[in-house]
């Protein structure tokens, strides 16, 4: 089985009740570490524009270009359920290391201002996981452009479409992540 998250780019107003219920629930302080991101994204020139965001996470891939990076084998992925997981006490952190910044695409690896900082990202919310619960994200989610599960039956419920506006989906990696996009009339 393979969780992964579904996201309703049409639904999305940018709030970041996701990323900021992600910092509650993680205890992750006010600084450059955001376990989930919103992204803006914009296009073209008034009158004709795109506004659309991009809620991202760790993609929780099935094959994680960071697991094979890592040098000290401080990121895991659990076999039951597809879970990436980072180890902080065997993480090199970034200034000795952060070769698993490099080898994500979509730059989940996040570290906090100070020095000694070692790799941290969504961990699926594994102590809510484990209760039956949604990750954080997705029941903080006020307009519902958020759901996770075992990525077969997001599939059978919204469909498989991989890509989104902002996102570029990497086959290789196979990120475990669907979307609903929202289309842009504005190249």
């Amino acid at each position: 089985m393979q969780m992964g998250f579904y996201f309703d780019q049409t639904r999305c107003t940018g709030c970041f009740t996701c990323s900021v219920a992600c910092k509650d629930w993680h205890d992750i302080p006010a600084g450059p570490a955001n376990w989930r991101r919103v992204i803006n994204i914009e296009k073209g020139k008034f009158p004709d524009v795109f506004v659309a965001y991009l809620s991202l996470s760790c993609c929780h891939c099935e094959a994680p270009a960071c697991v094979e990076a890592c040098p000290a084998g401080a990121i895991t992925k659990r076999s039951e359920d597809g879970v990436v997981l980072v180890d902080p006490e065997a993480c090199l952190g970034k200034d000795s290391c952060g070769v698993c910044l490099e080898a994500c695409p979509y730059d989940v690896p996040q570290f906090r201002e100070d020095g000694a900082s070692k790799m941290e990202k969504c961990n699926f919310c594994i102590d809510r996981l484990s209760e039956g619960k949604p990750p954080i994200c997705v029941a903080g989610c006020p307009m519902r452009a958020l759901d996770a599960g075992p990525v077969d039956q997001l599939e059978a419920k919204y469909g498989a479409n991989r890509g989104a506006e902002g996102f570029a989906h990497d086959p290789e990696l196979r990120p475990g992540i669907l979307f609903k996009p929202k289309h842009s009339k504005i190249s």
